[in-house]
Parts: structure tokens; C-alpha cells; sequence
């Protein structure tokens, strides 16, 4: 039996980008018999066909026909984000100083910074190159401590003990590449995909990269009983491995009534608003298609599938915080080991509501524990998610859920490894038609 805590640290291993994470995704996928469309092409399906959608690079749809038509059976859908906070290289990233040769990079999403100095980065992400008039593109990973952001020395920082650090992003983020005199980063580059099997991709070649740096430590478990998953991106690929965990365990006997789809959008972490974001068209374009693709088309199609489809969106959830309980909620603190948590706010910035929040309770206490809840205290501002996003985009009701974990947005995470196996159990459950209606 697989180990599926276990399972979900090559995931990540495998995933240093949202490019990489949709590169791991197909390849589960392919290997249980899921096939490619294009979405410039025309659509024909019939109950159980697996196919799976590519969007930007970044971004993942998968889906299974269900037994009828969607109009009358309903999606039902899993989403979660492929993106994490992060450090991007810039467009002209050499920069030559004091004998040293850096990158210059930007900072992508909410990053708790000062986590990423004195860390082994290496990059990572997607390249584009011109070869024989045709324009290609390639991922690529170096895999190997390649870049540093080194802190400064207590001696020549007393005052740190006295005022802390602040992080000036222009100024404090800018990694070592090496000394005066390295390659510049396009020679690396090309060099890299010239290795990686690309043919001789020349530097002059080079047309637009995506590159991000990512930490080189190996997820592991860590713990005085390995109670502990600890890795880089748990926000939010863990969500991304349990959703598609849970539709290859679902399985295709019996095929359930209601079209089975898993989305998995970049650009969350910076607000989703882009062609293969969550505020983009990206799932309401594959939902209209699936829904008059069926073999038999019906009237008013998505509009009657809307009407009975649910989303689950799983995005990792806060912990309790050991040293920082007073920033939790009184009655609402999810603790690691605890298992999945709903997320509520009256403002909308998770879109969970009373009918969702009930289906997901039921499932959870089918299989035979209780979920835990978060809201974010008044005094603090609550967060968002890709829920509400789809939600207004599809017109879909939908429940905020996720794992609980600690160090969001750091450089390297924290969560429980007992709480791996329960999410994906019950989003196994939901797509397996569990609690009709």
C-alpha cells in the first residue's frame, strides 16, 4: 500500500514550480489512462472519458464524464493553486558589485523574505528559445545550490538585537551567484538546457525565461516520531497532490452520475487575475465545453450543471501557533494532527457557507472524524483563496477547506503528517458521489 505522506514529499521533491508541479501532475494522470485535449480543437465525449487540459504552463484541469450528461448529473470539482510565494528573476538579471556576481529578482506573492536568506536556492522554471525560425519552450531545473542571499554579520549589525530586521526587497533580497567574473545567467541557461537534452540552445537563442528560485533541501519528516511534514511549497502542492490523489483512488467502477474535475490554477498567490488564474476563464471555459461536448447535448446545458455541481477549495489552513496562540481565534484553533479544517469569514473571502460546510462535515464524519474550524480574528484581516474567485466566476457553491499547517509563506513549512491520508479520504469520498444532492 502506498505511503502517502510519503508519496506526497516526491510530489513536491518533483515540483519546484508550478510548471514542474503540472509536468508531475500529467504524468500521474497519463499513467492511469487520462488523455490530453487541446483547447483549440473540438470536443466530443462520452461517460468515462478521462482527459486532462494545460493552460499557460501553470495550470492543470482533469476531469472524468460521469455517467449522464453533466446538465443532469452535475460537477463535482476539486481546486487548489500550483503557485507559492517565491523570489523571480527579472527580465536583465545580471548585476556585477564588490567582486560579486548576482541576480537581480522580484519578489512573487506574500513571502515571509527573511526566510530566504542563508538558504541553499537553486532555480528553477520555464525558458523560451528561438531554433530554426520556430519559438520553443522548455522547463528546466538546475537542481543544485546555485544562489544565496547572505545575512549580514552580528558585528556590523548591533542594533538588529535592539530595533529587528527589516527586509528592504530592492535591497536585501538580491541573491550571489558567484564571484566577478561567473558566466552570465543566459550562459548558464543555455548551457543547462543544452545538458538537459534541449540540443545546443545558444545564448543568443534565449527569448523569455520564468525563472524562480526554489529552496534545494529535500521535503522530509521531521519530529522526535516523524510527526511532522516539513518541506518547501506545502503551500499549496500538498492540496494539489490530494486532489489528484483523490481522483485516481476514485476510480471508474461504478462511474458515479456527476462529471469528476480537479483544477489546479497558477497565480493565486498574486491574486489569480490572469488568463490561467482562478479569476481568469479557465474553468468556466472547460465546464461549457465538457457540458456540449457530452454525446448528447442538453438545453441550457451549463447553466443546469451549475445548479447542481459543488466545489471544494483546498488551500492549506493556520495552525495554532505554539508561541502566537493569542493571534488565533478563541475556539477556533486548528491544531497539526487534527485533520482537515473548513474556513469561514462573513466577508467572503472564503466562500463556504452554511449548505457547503454541512456537505463537508457529513463527509468527514462518514469516514469517521470531525473537522476543524477557522475563522480569522475581527481585528486582523482574513486572507483569500481561489473559493470565492471560482465561485463568482462559475456561479458554483462552493466550501474553503485545507490541511492545517505552520510557517505559511516561509521559505520551508510545517504540517502534519496524519493529516495527509484524511484529506485525501474525504475528497475520495466526495468524488465518488457520496451524500447525493
Amino acid at each position: 500500500m502506498t505511503d502517502l505522506a510519503a508519496d506526497l514529499l516526491t510530489f513536491i521533491d518533483r515540483s519546484p514550480t508550478p510548471y514542474h508541479a503540472v509536468e508531475e501532475g500529467l504524468s500521474r494522470l497519463a499513467a492511469a489512462g487520462f488523455e490530453p485535449l487541446d483547447e483549440g480543437e473540438a470536443w466530443q465525449l462520452a461517460p468515462g472519458d478521462a482527459r486532462t487540459i494545460v493552460r499557460g504552463d501553470g495550470s492543470l484541469l482533469a476531469f472524468q464524464v460521469g455517467e449522464v450528461s453533466p446538465a443532469e448529473g452535475g460537477f463535482r470539482i476539486v481546486g487548489a493553486h500550483t503557485d507559492s510565494p517565491n523570489l523571480r528573476v527579472k527580465p536583465l538579471p545580471d548585476v556585477s558589485r564588490e567582486g560579486y556576481q548576482q541576480l537581480a529578482v522580484e519578489p512573487y506573492g506574500g513571502a515571509l523574505l527573511h526566510t530566504w536568506l542563508d538558504r541553499d536556492l537553486s532555480l528553477a522554471g520555464r525558458v523560451s528559445f528561438e531554433r530554426e525560425g520556430r519559438l520553443c519552450s522548455a522547463l528546466i531545473d538546475f537542481g543544485k545550490p546555485l544562489l544565496r542571499i547572505p545575512n549580514l554579520a552580528i558585528h556590523l549589525y548591533r542594533e538588529l538585537r535592539s530595533d529587528g530586521f527589516k527586509v528592504n526587497e530592492q535591497k536585501h533580497t538580491v541573491p550571489v551567484l558567484g564571484l566577478e567574473g561567473t558566466p552570465e545567467l543566459a550562459e548558464l541557461v543555455s548551457a543547462e538546457l543544452s545538458r538537459a537534452g534541449e540540443g545546443n540552445v545558444k545564448s543568443e537563442d534565449l527569448r523569455g525565461w520564468d525563472l524562480m528560485t526554489a529552496d534545494c533541501q529535500p521535503a522530509a519528516f521531521a519530529g522526535s516520531n516523524e510527526e511532522f511534514v516539513v518541506a518547501p511549497r506545502l503551500d499549496n502542492l500538498a492540496s494539489c497532490h490530494a486532489g489528484l490523489t483523490a481522483l485516481l483512488a476514485a476510480g471508474s467502477s461504478p462511474l458515479p452520475a456527476a462529471t469528476r474535475v480537479v483544477v489546479l490554477y497558477d497565480h493565486e498567490e498574486v491574486g489569480s487575475r490572469s488568463a490561467q488564474g482562478a479569476g481568469g476563464t479557465f474553468l468556466s471555459d472547460a465546464l461549457e465545453r465538457i457540458v456540449s461536448g457530452f454525446e448528447k447535448p442538453e438545453p441550457q446545458g451549463l447553466a443546469r450543471a451549475a445548479a447542481r455541481s459543488t466545489l471544494i477549495s483546498a488551500d492549506m489552513a493556520h495552525a495554532v501557533h505554539p508561541n502566537y496562540a493569542d493571534r488565533h481565534e478563541p475556539g477556533h484553533r486548528p491544531r497539526l494532527g487534527g485533520g482537515p479544517v473548513v474556513k469561514v469569514n462573513a466577508g467572503q473571502s472564503y466562500a463556504s457557507d452554511a449548505q457547503t460546510v454541512g456537505l463537508f462535515t457529513s463527509l468527514c464524519r462518514q469516514l469517521g472524524f470531525e473537522p476543524q474550524h477557522f475563522v480569522t480574528r475581527n481585528d486582523l484581516r482574513c486572507g483569500s483563496t481561489i473559493g470565492p474567485i471560482s465561485a463568482a466566476r462559475v456561479g458554483i457553491r462552493t466550501v474553503d477547506v485545507g490541511n492545517p499547517m505552520l510557517s505559511m509563506h516561509s521559505c520551508r513549512e510545517m504540517a502534519g503528517r496524519a493529516d495527509v491520508v484524511p484529506m485525501i479520504e474525504v475528497l475520495t469520498s466526495f468524488f465518488r458521489g457520496a451524500l447525493e444532492g
